[in-house]
């Protein structure tokens, strides 16, 4: 069983950075990857970024590249999320997932754990 917890979401102004941060705990194996997914009202769970469990690897989705950059710190199980140059369409509640089998991945039927959500709100 693996639980995880997020924080650092909030309120800010559009241009405005924000960093995520995902606290994982119980059993992980070096075949884990994290990954953050947001929903907004209305609107599918859609991916935003993955790593592996080195953190060598990374996935990102197009809506944030060059804005978002995500990473981990293994020694805290720990992974963050760097939220840059945010826009009123990132608003939305940020989840972190956890995925022990299949390794870097976008799909979310390919993590088994997931947190309550994070919310993170950009006004225009």
């Amino acid at each position: 069983q693996v639980q995880l917890v997020e924080s650092g979401g909030g309120l800010v102004q559009t241009g405005d950075s924000l960093r995520l941060s995902c606290a994982a705990s119980g059993r992980m194996s070096r075949s884990n990857a994290m990954g953050w997914f947001r929903q907004a009202p209305g609107k599918e769970r859609e991916f935003v970024a993955a790593i592996n469990w080195s953190g060598t690897s990374t996935l990102c989705a197009d809506a944030v590249k060059g804005r978002f950059t995500i990473s981990r710190d293994n020694a805290k199980n720990t992974v963050y999320l760097q939220m840059n140059s945010l826009k009123p369409e990132d608003t939305a509640v940020y989840y972190c997932a956890a995925d022990l089998h299949y390794g870097l991945a976008s799909e979310s039927s390919k993590y088994e754990y997931w947190g309550q959500g994070t919310q993170v709100t950009v006004s225009s």
